[in-house]
């Protein structure tokens, strides 16, 4: 044993040639490429040759595009210059644990045009500009306002604002925008009266050298077949060419559980919208989040129920090759510090570098408002393609859960507030909500309406 154990020594030293060190260097990287991160730093310790190639920067960058998508490493790239270790890069970003929050403006005083106070609107990222639509105001009243801003590269600096007014869709509130590529897709939502919309509407934001940026709106043609009516659903986009829509409430103020999906044509032209059918199915709620967390993948989180009980249940949608089935995500509150507190209505949830789903604010069952951060780490999370027709639910360890820290400027807690995260998923958009209010004699309620827009900086060291 003693001497085929200096040999394995000896042969892991680099002095003997090993059958993998003489694959040709870029076909290491795409093996290097197939592995999780902790296969490749143990073979990074087994000889000099695959060392030097598990330090270089090509396949850190790599993998940085692997795990945190094309468009977020190409963000970063225009950012920084070039001037930046992947690697470094890497590290920084799974040993992130706190963020930053930046306050943009204030929200009188100054001599600029915003947005009004709202809740229940809608707030993108798209063509490098925030794009916000309709929402709730004092009064039970409804907006029919959309606002552009362009986004530069001081990510800090005080926004200016532009109003549309032509073409747009009817007012409301608690509708769905998701991005598709270069566009949004609008669906639903309630106006002042209390009718439920399911209208389909498809934006662009319009840059013109003479008049500089304007968005327009139209309705989308999907044909007969459509989702029944709602407001405070959830949506999501799949890859550029779908949206999937669950939930929300319907006609007579019934909570529903219906899963929808829109599949849209080349320029978005027009779509089709088709139900998917699966057993189990998350139970009806509103006020919950959906959110695409790559490829095929969507997560379903929190909400309010049938019994108007505030839920903390996580769902996983797979539409990979057809499957189109719910699975729930199972774990243990009391297993996760402070977990007790997760169960949530009225919340943003955002995908954010590093491939992290960004739980924050929203209300509890008292209607507490919140103004914590909550990391969901996507990398625990199985996919139904594993046992399609085995898999009816999934535990998975709590560690999947993490709360974060927050520094800087100290927002008011919030609900049914929106956010959107920058290209390269380090900055998050914040506007709007519901907040504490301050009682007065004529007052029925310490609730208020915000109009503040914030920034939230996931703290790195480059």
């Amino acid at each position: 044993m003693e001497e085929g154990s200096g040999s394995v020594n000896h042969y892991y030293s680099g002095s003997l040639s090993s059958p993998i060190t003489n694959i040709a260097q870029d076909h290491l990287l795409t093996i290097f490429l197939l592995l999780p991160i902790d296969a490749i730093l143990s073979l990074s310790m087994t000889c000099k040759i695959l060392k030097d190639i598990t330090s270089s920067d090509t396949l850190w960058k790599s993998l940085c595009c692997r795990d945190f998508g094309s468009t977020c490493v190409d963000s970063l790239m225009y950012k920084y210059q070039l001037q930046i270790s992947w690697m470094r890069l890497y590290k920084q970003v799974y040993q992130l644990d706190s963020v930053c929050c930046h306050r943009l403006y204030e929200t009188h005083g100054a001599d600029l045009d915003f947005p009004s106070a709202r809740a229940s609107h809608s707030l993108n990222f798209v063509s490098n500009c925030l794009v916000m639509f309709g929402g709730g105001c004092e009064g039970g009243r409804h907006r029919d306002d959309t606002w552009v801003a362009y986004i530069s590269n001081d990510f800090k600096k005080m926004l200016k604002w532009k109003t549309v007014s032509s073409g747009i869709p009817s007012g409301r509130f608690g509708h769905t925008c998701v991005e598709m590529g270069d566009f949004l897709v609008l669906f639903g939502g309630i106006n002042d009266h209390g009718n439920r919309q399911n209208d389909t509407w498809v934006g662009q934001v319009i840059h013109n050298e003479k008049s500089g940026i304007t968005f327009s709106w139209k309705m989308l043609d999907v044909g007969a077949i459509a989702p029944p009516p709602r407001g405070a659903h959830a949506a999501s986009s799949i890859n550029d060419k779908r949206m999937v829509i669950h939930g929300g409430i319907g006609l007579h103020g019934l909570r529903l559980g219906d899963t929808w999906v829109l599949e849209v044509s080349e320029n978005l032209g027009f779509g089709t919208w088709y139900e998917i059918i699966s057993h189990p199915s998350p139970p009806p709620r509103s006020g919950h989040t959906l959110t695409c967390i790559g490829r095929s993948r969507t997560i379903l989180f929190g909400g309010r129920g049938l019994g108007y009980e505030v839920l903390g249940d996580v769902w996983l949608l797979d539409t990979c090759q057809g499957y189109q089935k719910w699975i729930r995500i199972v774990y243990d509150f009391g297993n996760i510090p402070d977990g007790v507190s997760l169960p949530r209505v009225g919340h943003s949830a955002t995908m954010v570098l590093g491939g992290r789903l960004l739980i924050y604010g929203g209300e509890d069952s008292a209607r507490h408002r919140k103004d914590d951060f909550w990391i969901l780490d996507i990398s625990a999370i199985p996919s139904i393609t594993m046992q399609p027709t085995t898999l009816s639910s999934k535990r998975v360890s709590t560690k999947m859960w993490k709360k974060w820290r927050s520094n800087g400027y100290e927002p008011n807690r919030r609900s049914f507030h929106r956010a959107c995260a920058d290209p390269s998923g380090r900055y998050l958009y914040v506007f709007g909500g519901m907040v504490d209010g301050f009682l007065q004699p004529d007052e029925p309620s310490a609730l208020r309406f915000d109009g503040e827009l914030f920034l939230v900086e996931l703290l790195l060291q480059l």
